[in-house]
Protein backbone atom coordinates (compact mmCIF):
# COMPACT_ATOMS: atom_id res chain seq x y z
CA UNK A 1 0.00 0.00 0.00
CA UNK A 2 1.45 3.45 -0.87
CA UNK A 3 2.46 5.62 2.05
CA UNK A 4 -0.18 8.23 1.25
CA UNK A 5 -2.97 5.60 1.24
CA UNK A 6 -1.76 4.19 4.56
CA UNK A 7 -1.77 7.61 6.13
CA UNK A 8 -5.28 8.23 4.80
CA UNK A 9 -6.53 4.94 6.29
CA UNK A 10 -4.97 5.77 9.67
CA UNK A 11 -6.49 9.21 9.48
CA UNK A 12 -9.95 7.71 9.07
CA UNK A 13 -9.58 5.75 12.28
CA UNK A 14 -8.29 8.82 14.06
CA UNK A 15 -11.25 10.89 12.87
CA UNK A 16 -13.62 11.13 15.90
CA UNK A 17 -16.61 12.18 13.79
CA UNK A 18 -16.18 9.24 11.45
CA UNK A 19 -15.89 6.80 14.36
CA UNK A 20 -18.99 8.23 16.03
CA UNK A 21 -20.91 7.84 12.78
CA UNK A 22 -19.79 4.22 12.44
CA UNK A 23 -20.79 3.48 16.02
CA UNK A 24 -24.20 5.07 15.42
CA UNK A 25 -24.67 2.93 12.32
CA UNK A 26 -23.75 -0.19 14.27
CA UNK A 27 -26.14 0.67 17.09
CA UNK A 28 -28.88 1.46 14.56
CA UNK A 29 -28.32 -1.86 12.78
CA UNK A 30 -28.54 -3.76 16.08
CA UNK A 31 -31.72 -1.84 16.92
CA UNK A 32 -33.26 -2.84 13.59
CA UNK A 33 -32.44 -6.48 14.32
CA UNK A 34 -33.95 -6.32 17.81
CA UNK A 35 -37.08 -4.62 16.45
CA UNK A 36 -37.45 -7.31 13.77
CA UNK A 37 -37.08 -10.07 16.37
CA UNK A 38 -39.54 -8.35 18.71
CA UNK A 39 -42.11 -7.91 15.93
CA UNK A 40 -41.74 -11.53 14.82
CA UNK A 41 -42.11 -12.77 18.38
CA UNK A 42 -45.13 -10.50 18.93
CA UNK A 43 -46.89 -11.81 15.82
CA UNK A 44 -46.11 -15.36 16.92
CA UNK A 45 -47.55 -14.70 20.39
CA UNK A 46 -50.66 -13.11 18.86
CA UNK A 47 -51.12 -16.06 16.49
CA UNK A 48 -50.76 -18.77 19.13
CA UNK A 49 -52.64 -16.68 21.69
CA UNK A 50 -55.60 -16.33 19.35
CA UNK A 51 -55.63 -20.04 18.52
CA UNK A 52 -55.38 -21.11 22.17
CA UNK A 53 -57.93 -18.53 23.35
CA UNK A 54 -60.49 -19.66 20.78
CA UNK A 55 -59.67 -23.35 20.93
CA UNK A 56 -59.05 -24.45 24.53
CA UNK A 57 -62.80 -24.52 25.21
CA UNK A 58 -63.19 -27.19 22.52
CA UNK A 59 -61.56 -29.67 24.91
CA UNK A 60 -64.53 -29.29 27.28
CA UNK A 61 -68.20 -29.90 26.53
CA UNK A 62 -71.36 -29.07 28.45
CA UNK A 63 -73.40 -32.12 29.45
CA UNK A 64 -76.73 -32.62 31.23
CA UNK A 65 -77.44 -35.53 33.58
CA UNK A 66 -80.82 -37.10 32.79
CA UNK A 67 -82.71 -40.05 34.32
CA UNK A 68 -83.55 -41.86 31.06
CA UNK A 69 -86.40 -44.37 31.29
CA UNK A 70 -85.70 -46.96 28.61
CA UNK A 71 -89.38 -47.74 28.14
CA UNK A 72 -89.83 -51.21 26.65
CA UNK A 73 -93.14 -50.15 25.09
CA UNK A 74 -91.33 -47.44 23.14
CA UNK A 75 -88.12 -49.29 22.30
CA UNK A 76 -89.17 -52.92 21.83
CA UNK A 77 -92.94 -53.34 22.21
CA UNK A 78 -92.92 -56.99 21.09
CA UNK A 79 -89.91 -57.94 23.21
CA UNK A 80 -88.07 -59.60 20.31
CA UNK A 81 -84.80 -57.68 20.82
CA UNK A 82 -84.56 -57.45 17.05
CA UNK A 83 -81.61 -55.13 16.23
CA UNK A 84 -83.59 -53.51 13.42
CA UNK A 85 -86.47 -52.71 15.79
CA UNK A 86 -84.09 -51.38 18.45
CA UNK A 87 -82.41 -49.10 15.90
CA UNK A 88 -85.72 -47.56 14.77
CA UNK A 89 -87.01 -46.60 18.24
CA UNK A 90 -87.62 -42.94 19.08
CA UNK A 91 -84.81 -42.40 21.59
CA UNK A 92 -84.98 -38.61 21.27
CA UNK A 93 -88.48 -38.76 22.75
CA UNK A 94 -87.15 -40.62 25.79
CA UNK A 95 -84.49 -37.95 26.27
CA UNK A 96 -87.02 -35.13 26.04
CA UNK A 97 -89.33 -36.80 28.55
CA UNK A 98 -86.46 -37.18 31.00
CA UNK A 99 -85.53 -33.52 30.49
CA UNK A 100 -89.11 -32.35 31.18
CA UNK A 101 -89.03 -34.35 34.40
CA UNK A 102 -85.68 -32.87 35.34
CA UNK A 103 -86.98 -29.33 34.78
CA UNK A 104 -90.19 -30.01 36.71
CA UNK A 105 -92.46 -29.58 33.70
CA UNK A 106 -95.50 -31.77 34.34
CA UNK A 107 -97.73 -30.48 31.54
CA UNK A 108 -95.42 -28.32 29.41
CA UNK A 109 -96.87 -26.04 26.78
CA UNK A 110 -95.76 -26.23 23.20
CA UNK A 111 -93.49 -23.21 23.71
CA UNK A 112 -91.94 -24.77 26.82
CA UNK A 113 -91.38 -28.08 25.06
CA UNK A 114 -89.69 -26.35 22.15
CA UNK A 115 -87.45 -24.30 24.46
CA UNK A 116 -86.58 -27.37 26.53
CA UNK A 117 -85.85 -29.50 23.48
CA UNK A 118 -83.31 -26.92 22.32
CA UNK A 119 -81.25 -27.58 25.45
CA UNK A 120 -80.24 -31.03 24.21
CA UNK A 121 -78.13 -32.04 21.24
CA UNK A 122 -80.13 -33.43 18.33
CA UNK A 123 -77.72 -36.39 18.28
CA UNK A 124 -78.86 -37.52 21.72
CA UNK A 125 -80.81 -40.35 20.08
CA UNK A 126 -77.57 -41.77 18.67
CA UNK A 127 -76.02 -41.97 22.13
CA UNK A 128 -79.04 -43.74 23.61
CA UNK A 129 -79.37 -46.12 20.65
CA UNK A 130 -75.74 -47.17 20.99
CA UNK A 131 -76.28 -47.81 24.70
CA UNK A 132 -79.21 -50.11 23.96
CA UNK A 133 -77.42 -51.89 21.12
CA UNK A 134 -74.42 -52.48 23.38
CA UNK A 135 -76.52 -53.74 26.30
CA UNK A 136 -80.19 -54.57 25.53
CA UNK A 137 -80.71 -55.57 29.18
CA UNK A 138 -81.13 -51.89 30.12
CA UNK A 139 -84.53 -51.87 28.36
CA UNK A 140 -87.18 -51.45 31.02
CA UNK A 141 -84.82 -49.74 33.47
CA UNK A 142 -83.96 -46.14 34.35
CA UNK A 143 -80.36 -45.11 33.78
CA UNK A 144 -78.54 -41.91 34.69
CA UNK A 145 -77.09 -40.63 31.42
CA UNK A 146 -74.91 -37.59 30.74
CA UNK A 147 -76.15 -36.21 27.43
CA UNK A 148 -74.56 -33.43 25.41
CA UNK A 149 -76.11 -29.98 25.46
CA UNK A 150 -76.81 -28.27 22.16
CA UNK A 151 -74.21 -26.04 20.55
CA UNK A 152 -75.90 -22.76 21.55
CA UNK A 153 -76.33 -23.84 25.17
CA UNK A 154 -72.71 -24.97 25.29
CA UNK A 155 -71.63 -21.61 23.85
CA UNK A 156 -73.59 -19.70 26.51
CA UNK A 157 -72.16 -21.79 29.35
CA UNK A 158 -68.64 -21.14 28.01
CA UNK A 159 -69.29 -17.42 27.76
CA UNK A 160 -69.33 -17.31 23.96
CA UNK A 161 -72.87 -15.89 24.06
CA UNK A 162 -73.42 -12.81 26.23
CA UNK A 163 -76.48 -13.32 28.40
CA UNK A 164 -76.70 -9.55 28.96
CA UNK A 165 -77.68 -9.00 25.34
CA UNK A 166 -81.43 -8.48 24.86
CA UNK A 167 -83.35 -11.71 24.29
CA UNK A 168 -84.37 -10.85 20.75
CA UNK A 169 -80.70 -10.47 19.78
CA UNK A 170 -79.34 -13.76 21.14
CA UNK A 171 -79.95 -17.41 20.35
CA UNK A 172 -80.77 -18.47 23.92
CA UNK A 173 -83.99 -17.26 25.54
CA UNK A 174 -84.41 -15.97 29.09
CA UNK A 175 -86.40 -19.08 29.98
CA UNK A 176 -83.59 -21.30 28.78
CA UNK A 177 -81.06 -19.27 30.80
CA UNK A 178 -83.25 -19.75 33.87
CA UNK A 179 -83.23 -23.52 33.30
CA UNK A 180 -79.47 -23.51 32.70
CA UNK A 181 -78.86 -21.74 36.00
CA UNK A 182 -81.16 -24.19 37.76
CA UNK A 183 -79.45 -27.25 36.30
CA UNK A 184 -75.99 -25.81 36.98
CA UNK A 185 -76.84 -25.05 40.61
CA UNK A 186 -78.09 -28.61 41.15
CA UNK A 187 -75.01 -30.12 39.53
CA UNK A 188 -77.02 -31.65 36.69
CA UNK A 189 -75.25 -29.48 34.09
CA UNK A 190 -71.45 -29.53 34.02
CA UNK A 191 -68.53 -28.96 31.71
CA UNK A 192 -66.63 -32.21 31.21
CA UNK A 193 -63.54 -33.16 29.24
CA UNK A 194 -64.58 -33.59 25.62
CA UNK A 195 -63.36 -37.07 24.69
CA UNK A 196 -65.70 -36.87 21.70
CA UNK A 197 -63.31 -34.41 20.05
CA UNK A 198 -60.97 -37.37 19.51
CA UNK A 199 -63.44 -40.26 19.25
CA UNK A 200 -66.43 -38.89 17.33
CA UNK A 201 -66.81 -38.98 13.56
CA UNK A 202 -68.10 -36.32 11.17
CA UNK A 203 -71.34 -34.63 12.20
CA UNK A 204 -73.40 -31.64 11.16
CA UNK A 205 -73.81 -30.76 14.85
CA UNK A 206 -70.76 -28.99 16.33
CA UNK A 207 -71.21 -30.56 19.76
CA UNK A 208 -70.88 -34.10 18.38
CA UNK A 209 -68.33 -33.51 15.60
CA UNK A 210 -64.96 -35.15 16.20
CA UNK A 211 -61.53 -35.82 14.75
CA UNK A 212 -61.56 -39.64 14.78
CA UNK A 213 -61.71 -40.07 11.00
CA UNK A 214 -59.11 -37.32 10.44
CA UNK A 215 -56.72 -38.82 13.00
CA UNK A 216 -56.99 -42.31 11.52
CA UNK A 217 -56.63 -40.97 7.98
CA UNK A 218 -53.56 -38.92 8.92
CA UNK A 219 -52.04 -41.96 10.65
CA UNK A 220 -52.53 -44.13 7.56
CA UNK A 221 -51.03 -41.47 5.32
CA UNK A 222 -47.99 -40.91 7.55
CA UNK A 223 -47.33 -44.67 7.68
CA UNK A 224 -47.42 -44.80 3.88
CA UNK A 225 -45.13 -41.78 3.61
CA UNK A 226 -42.63 -43.28 6.08
CA UNK A 227 -42.63 -46.69 4.41
CA UNK A 228 -42.13 -45.27 0.92
CA UNK A 229 -40.35 -41.93 1.11
CA UNK A 230 -37.71 -42.78 3.72
CA UNK A 231 -36.13 -45.86 2.10
CA UNK A 232 -36.43 -44.50 -1.45
CA UNK A 233 -35.24 -41.03 -0.47
CA UNK A 234 -32.24 -42.23 1.54
CA UNK A 235 -31.28 -44.77 -1.14
CA UNK A 236 -31.48 -42.13 -3.88
CA UNK A 237 -29.37 -39.71 -1.84
CA UNK A 238 -26.70 -42.35 -1.14
CA UNK A 239 -26.50 -43.30 -4.80
CA UNK A 240 -26.29 -39.72 -6.07
CA UNK A 241 -23.72 -38.69 -3.48
CA UNK A 242 -21.50 -41.75 -3.30
CA UNK A 243 -21.91 -43.97 -6.35
CA UNK A 244 -23.41 -42.02 -9.26
CA UNK A 245 -20.97 -40.90 -11.97
CA UNK A 246 -20.66 -37.16 -12.36
CA UNK A 247 -22.09 -36.60 -15.83
CA UNK A 248 -24.82 -34.66 -17.53
CA UNK A 249 -27.56 -37.14 -16.66
CA UNK A 250 -26.91 -36.97 -12.91
CA UNK A 251 -26.64 -33.18 -13.15
CA UNK A 252 -30.11 -33.05 -14.73
CA UNK A 253 -31.46 -35.37 -12.01
CA UNK A 254 -30.00 -33.20 -9.24
CA UNK A 255 -31.40 -30.01 -10.76
CA UNK A 256 -34.85 -31.56 -11.06
CA UNK A 257 -34.77 -32.80 -7.46
CA UNK A 258 -33.93 -29.30 -6.26
CA UNK A 259 -36.68 -27.84 -8.45
CA UNK A 260 -39.25 -30.36 -7.19
CA UNK A 261 -38.61 -29.23 -3.63
CA UNK A 262 -39.88 -25.76 -4.63
CA UNK A 263 -42.93 -26.89 -6.63
CA UNK A 264 -46.26 -25.75 -5.08
CA UNK A 265 -47.97 -28.58 -3.25
CA UNK A 266 -51.16 -28.25 -5.26
CA UNK A 267 -49.22 -29.40 -8.35
CA UNK A 268 -48.57 -32.72 -6.59
CA UNK A 269 -52.31 -32.91 -5.93
CA UNK A 270 -53.01 -32.49 -9.64
CA UNK A 271 -50.41 -35.15 -10.39
CA UNK A 272 -52.03 -37.54 -7.91
CA UNK A 273 -55.47 -36.87 -9.39
CA UNK A 274 -54.23 -37.59 -12.91
CA UNK A 275 -52.03 -40.61 -12.17
CA UNK A 276 -53.38 -42.40 -9.10
CA UNK A 277 -57.12 -41.74 -9.53
CA UNK A 278 -57.83 -41.15 -13.22
CA UNK A 279 -55.14 -43.48 -14.62
CA UNK A 280 -54.56 -46.12 -11.93
CA UNK A 281 -58.20 -46.17 -10.81
CA UNK A 282 -57.54 -45.91 -7.08
CA UNK A 283 -60.53 -44.73 -5.00
CA UNK A 284 -61.02 -41.05 -4.28
CA UNK A 285 -60.75 -39.82 -0.69
CA UNK A 286 -58.62 -42.86 0.21
CA UNK A 287 -55.68 -42.58 2.61
CA UNK A 288 -53.60 -44.63 0.16
CA UNK A 289 -53.85 -41.96 -2.54
CA UNK A 290 -53.16 -39.23 -0.02
CA UNK A 291 -50.10 -41.10 1.24
CA UNK A 292 -48.76 -41.58 -2.28
CA UNK A 293 -49.22 -37.89 -3.12
CA UNK A 294 -47.50 -36.81 0.10
CA UNK A 295 -44.71 -39.31 -0.59
CA UNK A 296 -43.97 -37.64 -3.93
CA UNK A 297 -44.00 -34.25 -2.22
CA UNK A 298 -41.72 -35.38 0.64
CA UNK A 299 -39.12 -37.26 -1.41
CA UNK A 300 -37.15 -34.17 -2.60
CA UNK A 301 -36.89 -32.84 0.95
CA UNK A 302 -35.57 -36.14 2.28
CA UNK A 303 -33.11 -36.56 -0.60
CA UNK A 304 -31.68 -33.06 -0.20
CA UNK A 305 -31.39 -33.37 3.59
CA UNK A 306 -29.79 -36.80 3.35
CA UNK A 307 -27.25 -35.64 0.78
CA UNK A 308 -26.34 -32.67 2.97
CA UNK A 309 -25.85 -35.00 5.96
CA UNK A 310 -23.66 -37.37 3.94
CA UNK A 311 -21.59 -34.50 2.57
CA UNK A 312 -20.99 -33.24 6.12
CA UNK A 313 -19.11 -36.44 7.04
CA UNK A 314 -15.35 -35.63 6.87
CA UNK A 315 -13.45 -37.19 3.94
CA UNK A 316 -10.94 -38.56 6.45
CA UNK A 317 -13.57 -41.08 7.62
CA UNK A 318 -13.88 -42.48 4.12
CA UNK A 319 -10.13 -42.46 3.57
CA UNK A 320 -9.47 -44.27 6.84
CA UNK A 321 -12.05 -46.98 6.05
CA UNK A 322 -10.72 -47.49 2.54
CA UNK A 323 -7.18 -47.48 3.87
CA UNK A 324 -7.78 -50.50 6.13
CA UNK A 325 -9.29 -52.50 3.28
CA UNK A 326 -13.02 -51.70 3.44
CA UNK A 327 -14.92 -51.72 0.17
CA UNK A 328 -16.88 -48.73 -1.09
CA UNK A 329 -20.16 -50.27 0.03
CA UNK A 330 -18.75 -51.13 3.47
CA UNK A 331 -17.39 -47.63 3.86
CA UNK A 332 -20.74 -46.08 3.07
CA UNK A 333 -22.98 -48.37 5.13
CA UNK A 334 -20.66 -49.04 8.07
CA UNK A 335 -19.15 -45.58 8.53
CA UNK A 336 -20.64 -42.77 6.46
CA UNK A 337 -24.31 -43.65 6.90
CA UNK A 338 -24.22 -44.11 10.72
CA UNK A 339 -22.38 -40.80 11.14
CA UNK A 340 -24.88 -38.98 8.92
CA UNK A 341 -27.88 -40.53 10.72
CA UNK A 342 -28.71 -37.43 12.86
CA UNK A 343 -29.03 -35.25 9.76
CA UNK A 344 -31.05 -37.91 7.94
CA UNK A 345 -33.46 -38.23 10.87
CA UNK A 346 -33.87 -34.48 11.10
CA UNK A 347 -34.52 -34.11 7.36
CA UNK A 348 -36.97 -37.01 7.39
CA UNK A 349 -39.03 -35.63 10.27
CA UNK A 350 -38.99 -32.15 8.70
CA UNK A 351 -40.43 -33.73 5.56
CA UNK A 352 -43.07 -35.58 7.58
CA UNK A 353 -44.02 -32.42 9.48
CA UNK A 354 -44.43 -30.62 6.16
CA UNK A 355 -46.55 -33.48 4.82
CA UNK A 356 -48.87 -33.78 7.83
CA UNK A 357 -49.77 -30.09 7.56
CA UNK A 358 -50.55 -30.07 3.84
CA UNK A 359 -54.09 -29.34 2.68
CA UNK A 360 -54.05 -28.32 -0.99
CA UNK A 361 -52.94 -31.66 -2.53
CA UNK A 362 -55.46 -33.56 -0.40
CA UNK A 363 -58.27 -31.29 -1.56
CA UNK A 364 -57.39 -32.09 -5.16
CA UNK A 365 -57.79 -35.85 -4.60
CA UNK A 366 -61.16 -35.47 -2.89
CA UNK A 367 -60.29 -36.01 0.77
CA UNK A 368 -63.09 -33.66 1.83
CA UNK A 369 -65.67 -36.40 2.11
CA UNK A 370 -68.23 -36.39 4.94
CA UNK A 371 -67.17 -39.69 6.56
CA UNK A 372 -69.31 -41.01 9.42
CA UNK A 373 -67.51 -44.32 9.92
CA UNK A 374 -63.93 -45.07 10.87
CA UNK A 375 -61.80 -46.15 7.88
CA UNK A 376 -60.71 -49.76 8.38
CA UNK A 377 -58.05 -49.82 5.65
CA UNK A 378 -56.10 -47.21 3.66
CA UNK A 379 -58.51 -47.85 0.76
CA UNK A 380 -61.56 -46.65 2.72
CA UNK A 381 -62.80 -43.03 2.46
CA UNK A 382 -61.09 -40.79 5.00
CA UNK A 383 -59.91 -37.27 5.59
CA UNK A 384 -56.90 -35.66 7.29
CA UNK A 385 -56.36 -33.21 10.12
CA UNK A 386 -55.61 -30.10 8.00
CA UNK A 387 -58.52 -30.90 5.67
CA UNK A 388 -60.85 -31.35 8.66
CA UNK A 389 -59.74 -27.95 9.96
CA UNK A 390 -60.48 -26.45 6.54
CA UNK A 391 -63.96 -28.01 6.44
CA UNK A 392 -64.86 -26.85 9.94
CA UNK A 393 -63.59 -23.35 9.16
CA UNK A 394 -66.13 -23.09 6.33
CA UNK A 395 -69.09 -24.01 8.58
CA UNK A 396 -71.43 -21.20 9.59
CA UNK A 397 -72.42 -22.41 13.08
CA UNK A 398 -70.78 -20.78 16.08
CA UNK A 399 -69.72 -24.09 17.63
CA UNK A 400 -67.44 -24.94 14.72
CA UNK A 401 -65.29 -21.85 15.40
CA UNK A 402 -63.89 -23.35 18.60
CA UNK A 403 -63.75 -26.78 16.96
CA UNK A 404 -61.54 -25.30 14.23
CA UNK A 405 -59.18 -23.73 16.75
CA UNK A 406 -59.21 -26.88 18.90
CA UNK A 407 -58.29 -29.08 15.93
CA UNK A 408 -55.51 -26.60 15.08
CA UNK A 409 -54.14 -27.01 18.60
CA UNK A 410 -54.17 -30.79 18.14
CA UNK A 411 -52.32 -30.48 14.82
CA UNK A 412 -49.75 -28.09 16.30
CA UNK A 413 -49.30 -30.44 19.24
CA UNK A 414 -48.55 -33.35 16.90
CA UNK A 415 -46.08 -31.23 14.95
CA UNK A 416 -44.41 -30.09 18.18
CA UNK A 417 -44.06 -33.69 19.39
CA UNK A 418 -42.52 -34.73 16.08
CA UNK A 419 -40.09 -31.80 16.18
CA UNK A 420 -39.06 -32.57 19.77
CA UNK A 421 -38.63 -36.23 18.83
CA UNK A 422 -36.32 -35.17 15.98
CA UNK A 423 -34.26 -33.03 18.37
CA UNK A 424 -33.93 -35.89 20.85
CA UNK A 425 -32.86 -38.38 18.18
CA UNK A 426 -30.40 -35.91 16.69
CA UNK A 427 -28.88 -35.24 20.11
CA UNK A 428 -28.66 -38.94 20.88
CA UNK A 429 -26.94 -40.00 17.66
CA UNK A 430 -24.91 -36.87 17.10
CA UNK A 431 -21.16 -37.43 16.60
CA UNK A 432 -18.51 -34.73 16.84
CA UNK A 433 -15.16 -34.83 15.12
Amino acid sequence: MPESDAEEAVGRFDNPALMRRRRREEVRFQAYGLIAIALSFSFLVILFGTIITNGWTAFFQTSIELPIKFDAAEIDPEGTRNPRVLAQANYQKLAYQALYEKLGLENPTRQQRRAANELLSRDMDTQLRRMVEADPSIIGTTQSVWGLASGNIDALVKGKIDRKVPQENRQVSDLQIEWIDKLTASGAMQKQFNTGLFTNFASSQPETAGLAVALIGSLYMMLIVVLLSVPFGVAAAIYLEEFAPKNRITDIIEVNINNLAAVPSIVFGLLGLAVFINFAGLPRSASLVGGLVLTLMTLPTIIIATRAAITAVPPSIREAALGIGASKVQTVFHHVLPLSLPGIITGTIIGLVQAIGETAPLLMIGMVAFVVEAPQTPLDPATALPVQIYMWATEAERGFVEKTAGATIVLLGIIAVMSIFAMILRKRYERKW
